[in-house]
């Protein structure tokens, strides 16, 4: 029961790894608001979690919309003890896959928009509530990419190379408060549920240098995100932990 008696806001908590950090912060005595743009798969997730999960409907671009699912989580638990940001475009909500010049404006601005000043609105409607209790744990989610670049995504790539920058000015500014920020960097994940046989094929035969030889999935990010939002990591702050099964080594 690692997050007994602690609640956690998750974004984009209604899909791939965003539902498996939810249930695993309910598997360890925690309670959850799964928080997601998709309204029907908030609800789903929460009802599959039970009476420990709040669904809430939240467009992370939304300063408004932040601020209300704060309120909601406060009024449903009384506190907020942990924040992650795992909303993003790249995987439920796709992007297209071009070189830097070929990337449309409105894409660009819309990426940025939900990956980067997602995770500023959101980390700036939850902080209020872990100043005044002066505790707290928020998690963003980077990616692997930025350590080694991928052709071919290169406004993923920015925003998540962003994320990065963030989470460590944050974690000087929120340390006198004792918030700590963290970040997560996840390899390439098999993190959607209608995937295809074909698909896990292609990736077990495209592992490249992945030390660990299979597929990443969601639950394999999970224990990570426990462990930053849990008490076990109450004196780590500004960090970055690469999850990828040993594809780049950091």
């Amino acid at each position: 029961m690692l997050l007994d008696g602690k609640v956690a806001i998750v974004t984009g908590g209604g899909h791939g790894i965003g539902r498996a950090y939810c249930l695993g912060i309910a598997k360890e005595g925690g309670r959850v608001v799964v928080a997601d743009v998709d309204g029907a798969a908030a609800d789903a997730v929460a009802e599959e979690i039970g009476h420990q999960a709040l669904p809430v409907r939240v467009d992370v671009t939304s300063v408004a919309g932040c601020k209300e699912m704060t309120q909601r989580a406060l009024d449903a638990f009384g506190q907020v003890d942990g924040l992650v940001n795992n909303a993003a475009i790249f995987a439920t909500i796709p992007i297209s896959r071009v070189g830097f010049q070929e990337v449309d404006e409105d894409e660009w601005d819309r990426v940025m928009d939900v990956n980067v000043k997602g995770v500023w609105n959101c980390c700036r409607a939850v902080v209020p509530a872990m100043q005044v209790r002066k505790e707290g744990s928020i998690v963003n989610i980077s990616s692997g990419t930025v350590l080694n670049g991928s052709a071919g995504r290169i406004h993923y790539v920015a925003s998540k190379a962003a994320v990065m920058g963030f989470s460590r000015v944050l974690a000087r500014e929120l340390g006198p408060d004792n918030i700590r920020m963290n970040t997560i960097a996840p390899g390439s994940t098999l993190s959607e549920a209608n995937v295809t046989p074909e698909i896990v094929a292609l990736r077990e035969r495209n592992l490249g240098d992945r030390a660990l030889k299979r597929v990443e999935r969601p639950d394999d990010l999970v224990g990570t995100a426990l462990y930053l939002l849990s008490d076990l990591s109450s004196f780590v702050t500004g960090q970055m932990l690469v999850v990828n099964g040993g594809d780049v080594m950091y």
